[in-house]
């Protein structure tokens, strides 16, 4: 019985989705052969392993944009990701795409994300030999750190679309398209919307040439966004804007670059989170006797480097943790006997 419950969702994807969806019984398959489940197709599944990793769970004590900020309601990176995971399905369901599919990118897309957003980011990519990008960080983390080194053996499809979520990639599978677009409707919606909320903007700021476009409030042009991705897109074997949309979009991204990314006020403490992410990297690579068992592995077993597992150690730390850890390391304590 429940065999036929995965193959009658796999004929009605068949039947119903469109012809220029991804299919879960076409995949490509896993890094590793496993038996199929009884009762889920193979992307509801990645779906629900990325949902019960513990890389997700840390996402939401990692920063979006404003380090630690005073409030309740400032998005984090968990919150960014849920948000790009609902514009994601929206599209998907309209376009007929493969949602399962949409939403284990999606909620994948974050997981390799460092502590203090682009800062952590910025400070490993600088002091690391190799470089750190959190694109290729978040299918390394799928792929080898979950689960104790014994990553989630996650589909192509979905390692595809993690890898090629940012602007530099194009992901093979149109579902990873509308990934891409969701991410950037996503942080463009909701880093304007804290920012308005931070005092850092107000809604007139936005130039009028953009707002006449694509409308006067966040929640207009977040409409307006995704309706035109859908229109411009359905029934064609491709995902994209209206050309007009299109520009208007990265005006508007240019305009979130100068007023609100390159903030001083808003970005006045990344300064310290980066020397705090450098002194960790320097003080794990001296001793890399204090690293997980797990990693020590990678390094004696698989050859990894030693600033690599350093790298997989402090990048996927929480904004909490970090802080924690500098502060054990770091700031002496008051002696008592």
């Amino acid at each position: 019985m429940a065999m036929l419950i995965r193959e009658k969702l796999e004929r009605w994807e068949k039947e119903y989705l469109s012809p220029y969806a991804s299919h879960s019984m076409d995949s490509r398959g896993r890094l590793r052969e496993e038996e199929q489940c009884d009762i889920r197709p193979v992307y509801q599944r990645d779906r629900d392993r990325i949902l019960h990793s513990k890389s997700f769970r840390r996402l939401k004590d990692k920063t979006q944009v404003f380090l630690t900020p005073e409030g309740d309601h400032y998005r984090t990176r968990l919150t960014h990701t849920l948000e790009v995971s609902q514009n994601a399905r929206t599209i998907a369901k309209a376009l007929r795409m493969n949602e399962d599919l949409a939403e284990a990118i999606a909620l994948g897309h974050d997981l390799g994300h460092t502590p203090f957003g682009h800062a952590g980011e910025r400070a490993l990519r600088n002091i690391c030999p190799y470089g750190f990008c959190h694109s290729d960080q978040s299918v390394r983390t799928v792929d080898i750190l979950e689960k104790e080194g014994q990553g989630l053996n996650l589909t192509e499809e979905v390692r595809d679309g993690i890898c090629n979520h940012q602007t530099k990639g194009m992901p093979h599978t149109l579902e990873g398209k509308i990934v891409r677009y969701s991410d950037k409707i996503a942080y463009i919606h909701h880093d304007m919307d804290d920012a308005i909320r931070g005092g850092i903007l107000r809604e007139s700021d936005v130039p009028r040439e953009i707002c006449e476009v694509i409308g006067y409030t966040t929640g207009e042009r977040l409409d307006h966004f995704i309706h035109d991705l859908v229109t411009t897109s359905y029934d064609r074997d491709d995902i994209r804007m209206s050309p007009e949309v299109g520009e208007a979009m990265m005006k508007l991204r240019r305009f979130m670059f100068e007023r609100v990314y390159q903030n001083r006020l808003a970005k006045s403490e990344e300064g310290k989170a980066e020397m705090l992410m450098e002194s960790l990297y320097r003080y794990y690579l001296k001793h890399l006797d204090r690293l997980p068992r797990y990693l020590l592995d990678r390094l004696e077993k698989f050859g990894d480097a030693p600033e690599i597992i350093v790298c997989d150690y402090i990048g996927a730390m929480s904004d909490r943790f970090a802080i924690a850890k500098y502060e054990e390391l770091f700031i002496p304590k008051s002696w008592h006997y």
